[in-house]
Order: structure tokens, then C-alpha cells, then sequence
């Protein structure tokens, strides 16, 4: 597995801060899936721009129906998220 090295909240700085800060759950931390786009804050929003027309946008599938298909995916991937 590869090993991304990610910008703690503390030290984003500019663009990446407003991004975190965008994206930070209520005690102000954000993913590590995130953090690895660190260094280029536009794939940071496109990430989660997609994550987010994927789990919440317009489809046929309950929001459960796709939560249960992700936690198969990750399952099969032996993904620990």
C-alpha cells in the first residue's frame, strides 16, 4: 500500500485551511482520505465534490442502499474506512 503524506489542520495554510476548514468534522479534523490531496487543494474539492454527488445527489438508490454498497466495496478491498 502506498503511503501519502498529508498536511495536519494546524498547518494547512491558504487555500488547503479554507478547504479543511470547508470539510472538517465538528472537533475541526479532517479525513485522512482528504488529507492526501494535500498538496493540490483543487483535487482535494474534486474528491470530495464527487463524494458527495455520489452519497447525497439525485438517484434511484437510498442513501442506505448506497452507505451498505461502499462498506461492501471496502470490505472486499480490505479498506479500513
Amino acid at each position: 500500500m502506498a503511503w501519502i503524506e498529508g498536511i495536519d489542520e494546524n498547518e494547512a495554510r491558504g487555500r488547503l485551511r479554507k478547504e479543511y476548514e470547508r470539510l472538517a468534522d465538528p472537533e475541526g479534523a479532517v479525513d485522512n482520505i482528504l488529507k492526501i490531496h494535500a498538496l493540490n487543494p483543487s483535487s482535494l474539492r474534486g474528491h470530495f465534490d464527487l463524494y458527495r454527488t455520489l452519497m447525497r445527489g439525485r438517484s434511484p438508490l437510498t442513501r442506505a442502499q448506497r452507505e451498505m454498497i461502499a462498506v461492501t466495496v471496502s470490505a472486499i478491498n480490505h479498506c479500513h474506512y
